[in-house]
């Protein structure tokens, strides 16, 4: 049973209890991701978040790598558009101590400006390494121009402009005015001391502030915008996505089942097409991305040089053409389904799950509820879902080749 409480310390903690199990998995949700920022601290989340692993005013950057690979824990940290999460499983025994380490890592770092000097090159290396990978890049210039206007087409991991101006300072008015106990949500999942841990909780959370002023909501800008990028790589890498649905749209199921049959898979639409029928692409696929407020589908494809427009146009015909029966709706179903509950067999998966909508939605979904809603999916949802995506004159763009690409020429011909 998943239970969600809003403890007297003003934290939000969502459990799980599992007592067959000897781990337990939990997570701090905090609302601050790159959607929280402006431009001239750009990146300062995931800063952040590296940072907290830097060492505190109880142990140092060592001593907590040690301690958590001592007790056996599993650990890191993740910064998205909308949040950051600190994560660990650890045999319950251990648990324990496991939280303490995190929550010390929370509320006591010290944010020592010779550290912060060394995880700037850290981050550079990891910005070096992005862009070095064109599929990883290409999504980041995707979202910025499909959902442009919106604030959750800022760069998680920033500029280096941006890094150079992120000092002690700007850290800790950042987590002042972020890290409030209105926008912290603990989600926990497996064999635990429920007491024990709301007693650390509200004894460690206790200095952060009630609450912050709400995100206001932006709006899309508009028309489809377009990126083209020369690289020296021997395939040419093409993205395009359309504004669709937000986490908690009622057509969200109906949206995961089109996307299964367009190009969630190995038997989809787009693989079958581009890749088999025409032999133009090694990888091709699609996906829905999801925010609170906003999500965005794309499309995305490697291709041989000089087959770009060839690989756009099939993606075309395939977004034009379509529609699905009832017996494949039902099919699908069943496969995600399927999949939903191979996920709940990870500990960590059962507890991101439900600490993300947690933190979103307001509210954590169970099981039953999940498939519930995947059940209720009606074709009329489905053909809806299908008009909305159909049209590739209504999709943002972006290209990565060494050929000097145009990809809206390419798209609008």
């Amino acid at each position: 049973m998943i239970k969600a409480t809003k403890l007297e310390c003003g934290v939000s903690l969502v459990t799980e209890k599992l007592p067959e199990l000897k781990a337990a998995s939990i997570g701090i949700w905090v609302g601050a991701g790159s959607a929280y920022e402006n431009p001239e601290i750009s990146g300062i989340s995931h800063f952040i978040e590296h940072m907290f692993f830097k060492g505190t005013k109880n142990r140092t950057y060592k001593e907590i790598a040690e301690s958590m690979d001592n007790l056996g824990a599993q650990y890191n940290a993740f910064t998205g558009k909308e949040y950051t999460c600190f994560h660990a499983k650890a045999i319950t025994s251990a648990f324990p101590k496991v939280c303490d380490i995190l929550f010390d890592m929370l509320t006591n770092s010290l944010f020592d400006e010779n550290e912060m000097n060394k995880e700037r090159k850290v981050i550079i290396e990891e910005m070096r390494m992005v862009e070095d990978t064109p599929d990883d890049i290409i999504i980041d210039y995707l979202t910025a121009n499909t959902l442009a206007g919106t604030d959750v087409a800022n760069s998680i991991i920033g500029t280096r402009k941006s890094l150079k101006s992120i000092g002690h300072n700007e850290i800790v008015n950042y987590i002042k005015q972020q890290y409030t106990k209105d926008s912290i949500v603990i989600s926990v999942v497996g064999s635990f001391n429920e007491k024990e841990l709301v007693d650390k909780i509200k004894e460690c959370f206790k200095k952060f502030k009630a609450s912050k002023a709400k995100r206001q909501d932006l709006a899309l800008t508009g028309k489809p915008k377009f990126t083209n990028k020369v690289r020296d790589i021997n395939q040419s890498h093409l993205a395009l996505g359309i504004p669709t649905l937000s986490m908690g749209d009622d057509k969200y199921y109906a949206q995961a089942i089109v996307n299964d049959v367009l190009g969630g898979s190995m038997s989809s639409r787009l693989f079958q097409n581009i890749r088999e029928e025409r032999g133009l692409a090694y990888t091709v696929y699609s996906a829905p991305i999801s925010y609170k407020n906003i999500g965005m589908l794309f499309i995305y494809a490697a291709v041989t040089l000089g087959n770009e427009a060839n690989a756009i146009q099939g993606i075309a015909e395939e977004l034009k053409n379509i529609s699905l029966t009832k017996e494949e709706i039902e099919n699908v179903k069943q496969r995600l389904k399927a999949a939903y509950i191979f996920g709940l067999e990870r500990l960590d998966n059962r507890m991101m799950r439900i600490g993300k909508q947690q933190l979103l939605l307001g509210k954590a979904y169970s099981d039953e509820e999940a498939m519930k809603e995947i059940d209720s999916v009606t074709i009329e949802d489905v053909m809806e879902y299908c008009e909305k995506i159909s049209d590739i004159s209504k999709y943002s763009g972006a290209a990565i080749s060494k050929n000097k690409l145009d990809i809206k020429k390419i798209i609008h011909g």
